[in-house]
C-alpha cells in the first residue's frame, strides 16, 4: 500500500476517543513508520462515546472524503427511555425523567415509521455544527445558549432489535444518509412516545461498503502497517 500517494481504509474507533484523536494517532504511527509526513483525513465524525467504522483517506485519496461522507451508514443504537440528558447521550447526567408505563413494543412499532424517509432534524447543540465560526459544543460548554436550525436528513430503515420493557432499554438498527444524528433521533423518538430518551450506546457498523468486521483494530495499527 502506498499511503503517501493515497489509500483508503477504515478503523474501528474505540470508545471515549474523538474521531480527530483517532485520526491523529493513525497519522503519528504512519509518519513514524514510513519516516515521512502523511496527509490524512476522515470521512465522517463519530462522537467520542460512539464506536465503529471510521473511514480514513491518505494522500490524494483525501479528495474522495466527500464521496465517502455521502455513503449510507448503518448504526446499532441503544436508547434509555424515560429520561433525557443535555447531550442526548451519556456524556452528561440525567436532567429530567418522564413516565414510561404507557410505552409498549407495539407503541414503539407504531411510532417509528414517522422517522423513516426525508425528515427534518435539529442537530444536538452538543455537536460539531458551526455557529458563526464556532463549534456548537464549545459554545455550550462555555455556558452560552445555542439555537440550531432544522435540516433535512434521510433515514432508510429503523428496526427494533431488542426491547427490555422492565429496564426501558430499546435497541435499534438504523440505516441513514449523510448528516443524520442518532442522538437527535433518540431525543425526537422519546418525545414522540410522550416521554424522553437518550443514547446509552452507539456503534457505527457500516459506511458504504466498509463494514465493522473488516475494520482495522485501532490498538494494532502499527503491526498492520509494518
Amino acid at each position: 500500500m502506498d499511503f503517501k500517494t493515497g489509500e483508503v481504509f477504515a478503523i474501528d474507533k474505540p470508545y471515549r476517543i474523538s474521531s480527530f484523536g483517532a485520526l491523529a494517532h493513525v497519522r503519528y504511527v504512519l509518519s513514524r513508520t514510513l519516516g515521512c509526513k502523511v496527509k490524512i483525513g476522515h470521512a465522517g465524525t463519530l462522537d467520542p462515546l460512539a464506536t465503529g467504522v471510521l473511514v480514513l483517506c491518505t494522500g490524494k485519496a483525501t479528495k474522495r472524503i466527500e464521496e465517502f461522507q455521502g455513503n449510507s451508514k448503518e448504526y446499532a443504537a441503544t436508547l434509555q427511555l424515560g429520561a433525557t440528558t443535555a447531550s442526548y447521550d451519556r456524556e452528561h447526567e440525567v436532567n429530567a425523567t418522564f413516565p414510561t408505563a404507557h410505552i409498549s413494543r407495539a407503541l414503539i412499532a407504531e411510532t417509528l415509521p414517522q422517522f423513516i424517509g426525508d425528515i427534518e432534524q435539529i442537530p444536538p447543540t452538543y455537536s460539531a455544527v458551526k455557529v458563526n465560526g464556532d463549534r456548537a459544543y464549545e459554545l455550550r460548554r462555555a455556558g452560552e445558549e445555542v439555537k440550531l436550525k432544522p435540516k433535512q436528513v434521510h433515514i432508510d430503515e429503523i428496526e427494533v432489535t431488542d426491547f427490555d420493557a422492565e429496564k426501558m432499554l430499546l435497541s435499534l438498527r438504523v440505516v441513514c444518509g449523510k448528516g443524520t444524528y442518532i442522538r437527535a433521533l433518540a431525543r425526537d423518538l422519546g418525545r414522540a412516545l410522550d416521554s424522553g430518551a437518550y443514547l446509552t450506546a452507539l456503534r457505527r457498523t457500516r459506511v458504504g461498503e466498509f463494514t465493522v468486521d473488516k475494520c482495522l483494530d485501532y490498538e494494532h495499527i502499527r503491526e498492520w502497517i509494518e
